[in-house]
């Protein structure tokens, strides 16, 4: 194989962390320098991981670094990715991957005239339980499906997250921040979307911090926090899609699939594992085996053991851009999902139907053997 790609983050924040643990699995993948507004936590985290800290000006200008991994605040991905860019590097963001359809139409041809990729976050769809749900698929194992739901329920990132604040800006929210993974999931195993309605509230537009340092602090509130949406696929499948910061607990399950030989139950496309749910007859049973490394749990959680992998979309880019094939997690399919995720907050401000001007292919599946070959 040929030499890894040399990888620089810009953003060393609370999900860097991540990055510079897991990248470590992967062949294609050499993390070498990270960057950050604040100088003191690039050296941080180039001291915890064996990296070299760098300004970000000094990052774009560095010809030791060929990837960019861009995991700034949702309001500076735009430009830091158009910055890299700009500077010869190919960039993979964290979700979500611009705040307009512009944004994101103007950093593809960017990309297409200078030769260079774009990918963006969630790869959890390459995860071994999503992975088996889009093999069940493929197989026919539920027939043409015509429809299903979704949801991401919760009482809010207030709850836990040490600095919440942007979470509730706008490019905030659960459509925005946690809606990426369940839509890039549904497009990779249904299509793409044509159109979207939606009805959105914000219940309470203050919020009190719980977690610690700054529990007692008030957050204003300027996005929407719950959300009831439906997606209309190419294929003619509909999809409703609950997402919201305000429900204490819920009994719905994250995902579930309905086609006209059965129904798939998928667990939460946050996370690679999990338990897949399959009908046969009158009855829900655990389908047949499917062993991915990628479902293998790896990373002890306080739910107990559970896959991550995260960073496999970053290695899959990497490994594309050497053997000149398209990665998963492509340019195409991270504006398509960007453009669902905006045009539910649009018909939930407007109350209209929002037709969808982007679409995409589904991504290549990625088998068990392809997953192996990925890792170290």
């Amino acid at each position: 194989m040929s030499d890894p790609m040399r990888v620089g983050v810009i953003g060393c924040g609370n999900i860097s962390t991540a990055y510079f643990k897991l990248a470590r699995m992967f062949r294609a993948i050499d993390m070498v320098a990270c960057a950050d507004l604040n100088l003191d936590a690039a050296e941080g985290q180039a001291k915890a991981f064996g990296l070299r800290a760098l300004t970000v000006e000094n990052m774009l200008m560095d010809d030791d670094v060929d990837i960019i991994v861009n995991l700034t605040i949702p309001a500076a991905h735009y430009p830091v990715s158009r910055q890299a860019l700009e500077a010869g590097k190919h960039v993979y963001s964290e979700k979500p991957f611009v705040l307009s359809v512009e944004e994101g139409r103007a950093l593809l041809d960017l990309a297409a005239e200078k030769g260079l990729r774009v990918g963006s976050a969630p790869d959890t769809f390459l995860g071994g339980a999503h992975q088996h749900a889009r093999h069940l698929i493929d197989s026919g194992a539920l027939g043409a499906i015509t429809g299903g739901s979704a949801a991401v329920m919760s009482r809010g990132m207030e709850m836990w997250h040490p600095n919440p604040d942007f979470f509730f800006k706008p490019g905030g929210g659960p459509v925005l921040d946690i809606g990426p993974y369940y839509v890039t999931n549904l497009v990779q195993l249904i299509g793409p979307v044509t159109r979207v309605s939606c009805f959105a509230s914000t219940p309470r537009t203050r919020r009190e911090i719980t977690s610690q340092p700054r529990a007692g602090e008030f957050i204003e509130v300027e996005t929407p926090t719950s959300l009831r949406a439906v997606l209309e696929f190419r294929s003619g499948a509909t999809v409703s899609l609950n997402a919201s910061w305000d429900v204490h607990a819920h009994g719905l399950a994250p995902m579930e699939l309905y086609g006209e030989a059965g129904s798939l139950f998928v667990p939460d496309p946050n996370f690679f594992g999990g338990d897949l749910g399959l009908t046969e007859g009158e009855t829900t049973v655990k389908p047949a085996a499917f062993d991915h490394p990628f479902g293998v749990p790896n990373e002890e959680h306080a739910e107990g053991m559970m896959a991550n992998y995260r960073t496999a979309g970053l290695a899959d880019m990497a490994a594309a851009i050497i053997e000149n094939r398209e990665q998963r997690c492509n340019q195409a399919l991270s504006l398509h999902v960007m453009e669902i995720l905006l045009a539910i907050l649009e018909a939930g401000d407007s109350g209209e139907v929002v037709s969808i001007s982007t679409t995409c292919e589904r991504p290549d599946a990625l088998n068990a053997e392809q997953a192996q070959a990925m890792m170290v």
